[in-house]
């Protein structure tokens, strides 16, 4: 569940099967502190029942076009009145939903939520559909940083892989283990950020979370690189101190690289 806020407005987000549904009942409230009477007002209205049934024919294979076809007939006569219930029950729609409980309500696909919007103001749509897509917008971005962090963690456990296969000799105690561990993640740190783990928390106390979880998407993605490369490094058995130079160098090149086609992208 998420909410948006559109003109002073907050209107609830829902997923369904993969599909965004926005709340009418939240939509109504825009125009009237009576939700129930906006809504079925507009489903009386012809042209909403025609584009409803378009909508439902297009994508619910269940939908019943006889049912819709006696709405249709009904609507815009005086005495014609439809919920949302009642549509949903007797037609099949999956279109439009009712939902009960402390976020409950009657809630539409994006695309009928749209509509509903601009039969409530023309002015509102814009307003809600431009805050839809930046939500969206803020989603694929989360996206996208959460898989940098997921790539850099695979490859994390292929480096200590190589770790535990190349520079640990025979029964070392778990604590010279997790020496060499924290060692070789501060070659890294060190190559990139120019301090260890430790030294970041010391400088930073006030900050959770470790050096990595502050970097930037162009850090996280260097990072990812320098770790498999270090793990290469390692089989080729090349000392510490020539990874770290490599993996210095290595750094600063590939940085200026992704700074550079950042600052290009912005510029168009």
């Amino acid at each position: 569940m998420e909410k948006i806020t559109v003109q002073n407005t907050s209107v609830m987000i829902i997923s369904i099967n993969k599909n965004d549904y926005i709340s009418l009942t939240d939509i109504a409230k825009y125009k009237s502190d009576d939700p129930t009477a906006v809504i079925g007002n507009w489903m009386r209205n012809r042209n909403t029942i025609e584009y409803l049934g378009i909508w439902e024919s297009l994508y619910n294979p269940n939908f019943k076009p006889l049912e819709f076809e006696g709405f249709k007939k009904e609507a815009g006569l005086n005495a014609f009145t439809l919920s949302p219930q009642k549509w949903i029950n007797t037609t099949a729609a999956i279109g439009i939903i009712s939902k009960s409980g402390r976020y409950g309500g009657t809630f539409a696909h994006k695309d009928i939520a749209f509509k509903f919007a601009s039969w409530i103001s023309v002015e509102f749509e814009l307003y809600i559909v431009k805050e839809f897509q930046r939500l969206k917008e803020e989603e694929q971005k989360q996206i996208g940083w959460t898989a940098k962090r997921e790539l850099s963690k695979i490859n994390y456990h292929i480096h200590t892989d190589t770790i535990k296969h190349n520079l640990i000799p025979i029964e070392l105690t778990p604590q010279q283990v997790s020496f060499i561990y924290a060692n070789e993640a501060d070659i890294l740190n060190v190559a990139l950020f120019g301090t260890t783990a430790k030294q970041w928390r010391e400088a930073n106390p006030e900050l959770k979370g470790n050096i990595r979880d502050y970097a930037t998407i162009n850090e996280l993605i260097c990072l990812s690189n320098m770790e498999s490369l270090n793990a290469v490094f390692i089989d080729e058995g090349l000392t510490q101190r020539e990874r770290l130079i490599k993996l210095n160098q290595i750094a600063i090149q590939q940085m200026k690289i992704l700074e550079a086609v950042e600052s290009r992208l912005l510029l168009k």
